[in-house]
């Protein structure tokens, strides 16, 4: 079994961006600049946000944060979108989701600029992704294909289970998967809450993705030996033993399953880290032109 390290990917990936963008200032070009906005107090949502702001600073981005309480109504928010999107010195920017209830998610996803949207959730980058077009790729996916090819792990030919078909990595993960490239050309499944016989399923996969936030949903009996693994979920548990009272675990029953894989990835340590360093690779395409010129 190997593990597959999303922190020493994830340095890597940020020495490799921060060497780019030195290039760039000393070239005379402008510093790539990535906006947040932060709607409410929600925890996560916080740390998520705080983490990829200090990770614009390890790089050498221009970062800038813009906080609303919880009570911001959906027209400020969708001029906070407008304002971003005709601000020039601005190369990408995300809505952290989720927003609060009373707001409309997909009418803000909408409201986004295809060139700025480095999140890669608007339909015109997830149209030009299943098109094979240039695109930014979904964060958390574009993680996940930066791990298999930099581990040099073949999928070519290989059966591929996606478990979840979440529109932010269970389904976008399946189009990767399947497309025409290095890191593609298997056959995939995509699998969900619904889905009759999964274990059967689950048992004939080369490649499970385990996307569908449930703890330690994949186990041992699930799974063949040799399997490669990846587990995007990110779950809390509660743990008495520990100080915070929780412990954070993935979708797959890592101690148990691990011994029989051939790669997995950690949680935490893996997927989650991949997931803001993509971030930022979408945030330096956008600065340098490479997907929409």
């Amino acid at each position: 079994m190997q593990l597959i390290d999303g922190k020493l990917l994830s340095k890597q990936i940020k020495e490799e961006i921060a060497r780019d963008v030195a290039d760039m200032k000393a070239d005379g070009q402008k510093t790539p600049h990535l906006a947040a906005v932060l709607i409410g107090a929600n925890p996560a949502s916080q740390f998520y946000v705080q983490s990829k702001v200090k990770s614009c600073k390890q790089v050498g981005f221009k970062s800038t944060l813009i906080e609303r309480g919880a009570e911001a109504t959906e027209a400020e928010v969708l001029q906070i979108v407008e304002d971003l999107n005709n601000d020039p010195d601005v190369d990408g920017f995300i809505v952290q989701l989720p927003l609060p209830k009373h707001i409309d998610e997909l009418k803000v996803t909408l409201a986004i600029d295809p060139k700025k949207d480095v999140d890669g959730f608007h339909p015109v980058n997830v149209g030009r992704m299943s098109l094979g077009l240039p695109s930014y790729l979904p964060a958390t996916p574009y993680g996940i294909i930066q791990m298999l090819e930099r581990y040099k792990i073949e999928t070519s030919g290989l059966h591929c289970v996606v478990v979840g078909r979440s529109n932010i990595v269970g389904t976008p993960m399946s189009i990767l998967m399947s497309r025409k490239a290095k890191i593609g050309n298997a056959t995939v499944t995509i699998t969900h809450s619904r889905t009759r016989n999964l274990k059967d399923i689950l048992l004939k996969a080369d490649i499970i993705i385990a996307a569908i936030g449930i703890p330690n949903f994949v186990t041992a009996d699930m799974v063949k030996k040799g399997t490669i693994i990846i587990d995007v979920g990110i779950n809390r548990v509660e743990d008495a033993t520990r100080k915070r009272g929780y412990r954070v675990v993935g979708d797959v029953d890592f101690e148990n399953v691990a011994p029989k894989a051939s790669f997995i990835t950690p949680v935490p340590g893996g997927v989650g880290l991949m997931t803001v360093t993509s971030l930022l690779m979408n945030t330096l395409q956008a600065a340098k032109g490479e997907v929409y010129g």
